[in-house]
């Protein structure tokens, strides 16, 4: 049999192979992106009145826009206090589980368990600690003398109360990936370390953390890309209020489509959302990615 037919045979075979995937990525992913930055340089239509060319007209309403840039401003705080947050809680569950302990099996289970909850239903569970008078946060601080706080009526507060919500859903869906990291790490490493008499700190970044790097990268580019994702709780506990202190970029684009129906502006601004996304995360791979110890 000819070698070089055989070749191109396993190459077809392969490409056959991934073409349903291939499909559905394109059909689902890549096309609605390409059509939508085209939709972001023609006009919604109105009735009878068809879409119509207006070029960057969108991005200069967008420019003048103080609802965009609150919701900016706001989407980037929530990623620069729920990413670092959710990691180091991550990290500090997936090192104590890690260890043989007493019920280690069940603590395990009740990291993960917010995982696995609806975005809606953890929402509606939150909720519930932040009703005010009536909600757990308010009972405990009544039990040390404090006075009620309205979490999601107050806009310094209402933001942070959804903060919380993340860090609490994600951190555990981050331990997982940590524990299996922390799994994998060989033995002898630690074993070495103790011979040399390094102490916990010097152990933990010098290998620990070294070594867990490349989790890490992943973790941190999916965290940020859900913090730029958030839309369920927001809906859910603060509708964007109040005053807009709690809108988000993604739920500030849902409005516009769907609340105003301005498809033109509200493609414009996912066209951002998407310009911003792919600009951190690669500015993140190709940053730390140098910094990284692959085994």
């Amino acid at each position: 049999m000819n070698p070089r037919r055989t070749h191109l045979n396993v190459h077809i075979q392969g490409w056959l192979l991934a073409l349903p995937a291939a499909v559905l990525l394109a059909a689902f992913t890549h096309v609605p992106a390409v059509l939508t930055i085209i939709d972001s340089f023609y006009s919604t239509p109105r009735g009878r009145r068809p879409a119509a060319f207006i070029g960057l007209d969108q991005y200069g309403h967008m420019a003048a826009d103080p609802i965009f840039w609150l919701a900016l401003k706001n989407n980037l705080l929530y990623a620069l206090i729920t990413v670092p947050l959710s990691i180091a809680l991550a990290l500090a569950m997936a090192l104590w589980v890690k260890e043989r302990i007493a019920g280690r099996a069940a603590l395990r289970l009740a990291f993960f368990t917010p995982t696995v909850l609806p975005m809606v239903a953890a929402a509606n569970i939150w909720l519930f600690f932040y009703t005010p008078d009536y909600g757990l946060l308010d009972q405990i601080l009544r039990a040390f003398g404090f006075t009620s706080v309205n979490w999601l009526g107050n806009p310094s507060t209402a933001l942070p109360a959804l903060m919380a919500v993340t860090v609490w859903k994600e951190a555990g869906f981050f331990m997982i990936f940590y524990l299996a990291a922390l799994q994998q790490i060989p033995p002898v490493l630690y074993e070495a370390a103790r011979v040399e008499n390094a102490g916990a700190w010097v152990t933990f970044r010098r290998i620990t953390w070294s070594l867990l790097m490349p989790t890490t990268l992943f973790i941190v580019v999916n965290a940020l890309i859900n913090a730029f994702r958030v839309v369920d709780q927001v809906i859910a506990m603060t509708g964007g209020g109040p005053n807009n202190a709690s809108t988000l970029l993604l739920f500030y684009i849902y409005q516009v489509a769907f609340s105003f129906w301005d498809t033109g502006y509200a493609a414009a601004l996912s066209v951002v959302l998407l310009s911003v996304l792919a600009l951190v995360a690669l500015a993140q791979v190709f940053l730390l990615d140098r910094k990284i110890h692959y085994r």
